[in-house]
């Protein structure tokens, strides 16, 4: 859950499908990435990093773990079988290769050799298949990733390969093996001290301070990391940021606004990327009076996009009327027409009139005060609410709260965040089934339950999209929230650094970061 961008309006995409395509002939790619070359042969450079971060950690336990903020800085920690590269190809890590049956049910893990957790023990086929019972919920009945509950057995066929079996063929399951491997047995001690495959190993956290890691000196990686050590440091406002930024006190921060951009372009490398956020005010479905479609309609035809899009990100973000990205353009479906992007005032009173809602009525709009980002994008909002009579508030709270209250409690009416996306359609389609944990709003549809069985059922790429297709229209038709835009991502980068890579996922990769003065 995070936000606060800005940049280039050009999002940078990856060809899903070709990707799919890939994935289901199984194999990876090489995965050195920057290691290879001159560079994996010198001396690394002593050095560490301070990035700026704005939120404090859900939860140290990776298969736990809810927040995207926090998976962004646990993916410098822990890998699983495959990984997302820059490209948005998935590519190996703990496993050296991997096979899928003709009939998407068995699924061949090759393990790679001597990949070592951070205590120094080598990986084992045991520790993956620990790992995988674990996320998927076979060990206590508790699926830990709603996806990798689809898995009925993790066999071990010798000691570098495991097979997974699956109750129902999904194109998109192969990038659930994300979930992160961990040593055998380890489950609950994960949150204490938590202990991956990955660059940087474990030394601390401190609640509302930060998280700091340290160099992998024996990461499979030839040649990485560069650098000796990362503070991820929790930065409680976009004011105290941009004068850390500018006193040198951090060296990395990323979702800045417009103006934190324009006031950092002299000192700083500011550079955009795409981003996998769609921003949005979310409505609860179940909450009067936001239970009636017709006030849900309403809210969509008041707010002006364009507006939001050209006071908070500078123009730069790209407005969407449903939940999905347009960079996974095969199952993208611009519905921008269908409220518009500027507002319709007598639209709007006309549908809070037929609801019974002509004077108008209150509403509370509760926003995680550490996002600059949302909070400026609330005040635009609420302004153009109140041109309908509707009277909205904000009400800021700090992160930990929103997570507890709003998105795990849903004790809320409204609130402005963003929901993130891994590099598949159906991450971002899947929370809005009316039994998912993650339906945050409460969105209730039985023909969107049905149509998103059937796309996750479906094995021809271009069926899936038409249901995918299906679903963001229903939402959309529904109003099961205001979705606004897909931010872009503006970064400030030290210029003494180089190497920091974007990704089309939501992390901050510090293993090919290096000092150059």
């Amino acid at each position: 859950m995070k936000t606060s961008f800005h940049g280039k309006k050009r999002l940078f995409g990856f060809f899903f499908a070709a990707l799919l395509a890939m994935a289901v002939l199984g194999g990876c790619a090489d995965g050195t990435g920057e290691s290879s070359g001159d560079n994996s042969s010198k001396e690394p450079e002593k050095a560490s990093v301070v990035v700026g971060i704005q939120q404090d950690i859900d939860s140290l336990d990776p298969h736990k773990a809810t927040a995207a903020g926090t998976k962004e800085i646990l993916f410098n920690i822990f890998e699983g079988l495959v990984k997302s590269d820059e490209n948005g190809n998935l590519i190996c890590a703990v496993a050296s290769d991997y096979t899928i049956s003709e009939d998407g049910l068995v699924y061949t893990f090759t393990l790679r050799e001597n990949v070592k957790f951070h205590n120094g023990d080598v990986v084992t086929a045991e520790d993956v298949k620990y790992s995988l019972e674990r996320v998927a919920g076979l060990l206590d009945g508790t699926p830990l990733m709603s996806t990798m509950s689809t898995i009925q057995s993790v066999e071990i066929i010798d000691e570098k390969t495991v097979q997974v079996t699956v109750g129902t063929a999904n194109t998109e399951l192969i990038y659930s093996f994300v979930a992160a491997i961990i040593p055998s047995g380890s489950g609950e001690e994960e949150e204490a001290n938590p202990i991956g495959t990955g660059p940087f190993s474990f030394v601390s956290y401190k609640p509302q301070e930060g998280i700091v890691v340290a160099k992998n000196p024996e990461y499979w990686q030839e040649g990485l990391p560069y650098l000796d050590e990362v503070n991820f440091k929790i930065v409680g406002s976009a004011d105290t940021a941009l004068m850390e930024l500018q006193g040198g006190t951090i060296d990395i921060f990323a979702y800045l606004t417009d103006s934190q951009a324009q006031a950092l372009k002299d000192s700083h490398q500011v550079k955009a990327s795409a981003s996998n956020v769609v921003q949005a005010l979310f409505l609860n479905n179940a909450v009067a009076p936001l239970d009636n479609v017709k006030v849900r309609q309403a809210i969509l035809y008041a707010i002006d996009k364009d507006e939001v899009n050209d006071f908070v990100g500078g123009g730069n973000g790209t407005l969407v009327s449903s939940a999905m990205l347009p960079t996974l353009k095969d199952n993208y479906v611009d519905l921008n027409d269908v409220y518009g992007t500027a507002a319709n005032v007598e639209k709007a009173k006309a549908l809070l009139a037929e609801a019974g809602y002509e004077d108008g009525f209150d509403l509370e709009i509760i926003i995680p005060s550490d996002y600059e980002f949302h909070m400026q994008t609330g005040e635009v909002i609420v302004e153009q609410l109140k041109a309908v009579g509707i009277n909205a508030t904000i009400k800021g709270v700090e992160w930990n709260t929103w997570l507890e209250d709003v998105y795990k409690g849903r004790q809320y009416t409204a609130t402005i965040s963003g929901i993130t996306c891994d590099m598949t359609p159906g991450y971002l389609l899947n929370r809005f089934q009316t039994t998912s944990s993650k339906n945050f709003i409460n969105f209730a549809s039985a023909e969107y339950d049905e149509t998103y069985a059937k796309a996750q059922a479906a094995q021809d790429l271009k069926e899936k999209a038409g249901y995918y297709a299906q679903l963001q229209q229903i939402l959309c038709d529904e109003a099961g929230s205001a979705f606004l835009q897909v931010p872009a991502n503006m970064t400030a980068i030290s210029k003494r650094l180089e190497g920091y890579k974007f990704y089309p996922i939501y992390v901050q990769d510090m293993s090919t970061v290096k000092v150059v003065e």
